[in-house]
């Protein structure tokens, strides 16, 4: 699908303040309510826009631990990938996984309530996982920049 500039507008819109209403998205993006309708069924439909979530603090929540855990794996079973893959992306501290090139096989970010939060979340889960052949952690300091805007 190419995206026309109104389309782009729309967009840009959508990802400042998703619960804009109808009205404000479309002079945003420089159309009728009811094209904006339109348009962002379509993108909707085609992928483009996959969800509305509320984004929320962190911290403010008590999660002052940030920290990008390196995943390295035993290649010696598709089955076993598979296994670690599932476990990863069901467990609720894992924020962001990633497959990955380089010296591990996954990153991930990872959300703990302190540093004890996160020696459990390694102890008790990363640990435990079949395959698991070596793990590297860096823990933030200070968090400069996280968005969910793309550029569009």
């Amino acid at each position: 699908m190419t995206l026309t500039k109104s389309d782009k507008q729309l967009l840009v819109a959508l990802q400042e303040n998703c619960r804009s209403s109808s009205a404000d998205l479309a002079a945003r993006a420089n159309m009728s309510a009811a094209t904006s309708w339109r348009k962002l069924k379509s993108l909707e439909e085609v992928g483009i826009v996959t969800g509305y979530r509320a984004i929320l603090d962190r911290e403010k929540l008590g999660y002052n631990v940030c920290a990008f855990t390196h995943v390295s794996v035993e290649r010696q079973s598709n089955e076993i990938v598979q296994n670690i893959e599932n476990e990863l992306v069901k467990h609720p501290s894992v924020m962001e996984c990633y497959t990955a090139t380089g010296d591990a096989d996954f990153v991930l970010r990872v959300i703990a309530k302190d540093m004890n939060d996160y020696d459990q979340f390694l102890n008790n889960f990363i640990f435990k996982l079949a395959g698991i052949t070596h793990v590297r952690s860096n823990i933030t300091l200070r968090e400069l920049k996280q968005t969910t805007e793309v550029p569009v």
